[in-house]
């Protein structure tokens, strides 16, 4: 229990900073950062409090899917935000001016510091995050498959997160592209117990 309770908070904090890393790059976000920067531009707000307000609407849509959190849902809606915001704070704006170069390098290591994170969260066994759970909850209620449901919501997210004046760009493609084997790849190293992986999304 000790080790799986280490895994689960380290890996929310390494995906909080994952988080910042993308963010600085400027290349673009994953989707549902789109969607989290887009409300906190248009409110004025910290997007990290933001992905914590989204994290428990998201919760409320699990009812009617009669889907059931763990410690980790919660942990995972309330800490990961609470990270992002603090890293943010403590970083300023002491890489607005680095180069492409580097700002490929940001974005490539927090895709793959994003991808171990997830593992390390979902491996832990504590209940999936707020988004993950409500993709496969619906996949479960719907008979429709994970990958259409991931598809979906995700494109829905995006688009909408767009529409309100989130970055969207290569660094979007590429994190959608390769999170998925990624994760895959890093869930071995993660699991308390041999099991199947679920496909599941790539945000928390």
């Amino acid at each position: 229990m000790p080790r799986r309770l280490l895994q689960l908070y380290l890996g929310l904090v390494a995906y909080g900073v994952s988080m910042v890393m993308m963010l600085q790059a400027r290349l673009g976000l994953m989707p549902w950062d789109v969607l989290h920067q887009g409300i906190a531009l248009r409110g004025d707000w910290p997007m990290g409090r933001v992905a914590v307000a989204v994290s428990f609407v998201v919760l409320l849509a699990w009812i009617p899917i009669r889907q059931r959190p763990g410690l980790g849902t919660i942990s995972n809606a309330i800490v990961i935000g609470l990270v992002f915001d603090a890293t943010m704070a403590a970083l300023g704006n002491s890489l607005a001016g680095i180069g492409l170069g580097s700002r490929w390098g940001l974005l490539v290591g927090g895709i793959v510091l994003n991808a171990l994170a997830t593992a390390a969260y979902i491996g832990a066994d504590f209940g999936p995050g707020p988004r993950d759970g409500l993709m496969t909850g619906l996949a479960r209620r719907t008979g429709r498959s994970v990958r259409l449901v991931r598809t979906l919501i995700e494109g829905g997210v995006l688009l909408a997160g767009v529409a309100l004046g989130g970055t969207l760009g290569l660094g979007t493609l590429t994190y959608a592209l390769v999170i998925g084997p990624l994760i895959q790849l890093a869930l071995p190293l993660f699991e308390r117990r041999a099991r199947a992986p679920v496909a599941l999304g790539a945000s928390a």
